[in-house]
């Protein structure tokens, strides 16, 4: 199923892509209205703004209508339909910091606290789905000949902060630099911790063996990750952690602390994992570099081939879809049995507190529809979707569709 613009020119895709969409409209499943609410969004870059838009480019090719609502970015307001008739509502929002609007403030707050989010919260387990990130493999492919393979170069690409581990890898690299004259590191990344970096290849005289490479942009990691053999990552915490992906795709044998999800994301064969201390660190890249210099290790390719089946943006699509479904099933209960469980979940006072601005929020709501009817409001015409302008226009009918060829999308 390929359904989108490539390179952002005006390229046609060809009968056999037309197909594939239509077949993704055909095949009878579930499709739903879906709102993506993010203040983070084009024309930023970062990894949010890239999630939302790769996740709803997927649904919208499975038969879903997907909107975005995000804020105003200076002149870019009202509605833009981007690729693949996606359509994003620029609101009039006031951003409070760092693109955030007050309401993400605010519900910013609870993060502060370190406990797991289902416990924080009081949920049952069965009710919370875990989906991943993804990460398209077409972007890190591995390139062997830019490698020196005179040396063994181990790449760290990470913010320089102390949750990433800095201080541990301020301690890995003099005792290795020492311990194997053909050893180079590769530092992608800016942060407070760089000076500890900066501290170390001064004193033990590695200007010529560690690189600090500063802030990367997105698009120039992979530029980077082809010039090592080895991917190391020291974090401290880490939910998931898309960075070892990455270095994965691009063919890089990945040592990693075991902490938090990661021990989840990689099979066993291509991830050397350790406890968060400069000796276990110490003993998972010797594992790695003997396994060079031996030519054990499977080559770059076969590590891209067996990583870019493992997190596609269509997997994570079908993955959300399903919650969908879920939630979709459950009965929607009325405002009076909201507000008791409101209250017995977060107890009498903190409960009622709450309970209480649901309430204002509720009549607010109304007093708004009140002043400003739906019947007074222009309704934006629906580009995709089962019954949407787009899909109507393409996929008219599923007998001869085949025959249908779709512009650029």
């Amino acid at each position: 199923m390929a359904c989108r613009r490539i390179g952002g020119h005006g390229h046609t895709l060809s009968p056999a892509s037309s197909i594939n969409c239509v077949k993704a409209l055909a095949t009878g499943i579930r499709t739903h209205s879906i709102c993506m609410v993010s203040d983070f969004f084009y024309p930023n870059m970062g990894g949010v703004e890239s999630h939302i838009y790769q996740l709803s480019h997927c649904l919208i090719e499975r038969g879903h209508k997907v909107i975005i609502v995000t804020h105003a970015y200076g002149n870019r307001k009202g509605i833009r339909y981007l690729a693949n008739g996606l359509k994003v509502y620029y609101l009039p929002l006031k951003v409070m910091y760092n693109q955030s609007t007050a309401t993400t403030l605010f519900h910013s707050l609870p993060l502060l606290s370190k406990e797991n989010t289902v416990l924080r919260a009081a949920l049952n387990p069965e009710i919370v789905s875990v989906i991943p990130n993804a990460v398209d493999p077409t972007d890190f492919t591995p390139d062997p000949s830019r490698r020196d393979d005179s040396t063994i170069t181990v790449v760290v690409v990470s913010r320089l902060v102390y949750r990433k581990g800095i201080d541990l890898l301020s301690g890995i690299i003099p005792e290795l630099c020492q311990k194997y004259p053909d050893l180079h590191f590769l530092v992608g990344g800016e942060g407070p911790k760089r000076i500890v970096l900066e501290e170390v290849r001064e004193r033990y005289q590695l200007h010529d063996r560690v690189r600090l490479l500063g802030a990367l942009e997105h698009q120039d990691v992979r530029n980077v990750l082809v010039q090592g053999h080895i991917f190391l990552n020291t974090s401290l915490t880490e939910a998931f952690c898309m960075a070892i992906v990455e270095a994965a795709s691009c063919g890089l044998q990945v040592v990693s602390t075991r902490v938090g999800g990661i021990p989840e994301v990689l099979p066993e064969n291509l991830i050397i994992l350790c406890e968060p201390s400069v000796k276990s660190l110490c003993d998972g890249l010797e594992k790695a570099v003997a396994q060079i210099r031996s030519g054990t290790l499977a080559t770059p390719e076969t590590i891209h081939n067996k990583v870019k089946t493992f997190y596609t943006w269509r997997n994570v699509a079908e993955r959300t879809a399903k919650v969908y479904d879920r939630v979709a099933d459950e009965v929607v209960l009325p405002m009076d049995k909201r507000l008791d469980r409101l209250i017995s979940h977060c107890g009498s006072v903190t409960g009622c507190i709450f309970a209480l601005f649901a309430v204002l929020s509720f009549l607010f709501l109304v007093f708004l529809r009140w002043m400003t009817p739906d019947s007074t409001i222009d309704v934006a015409v629906d580009a995709t979707g089962p019954s949407g302008a787009w899909t109507q226009q393409y996929f008219p009918s599923k007998k001869g569709s085949e025959k249908e060829e779709i512009p650029d999308c």
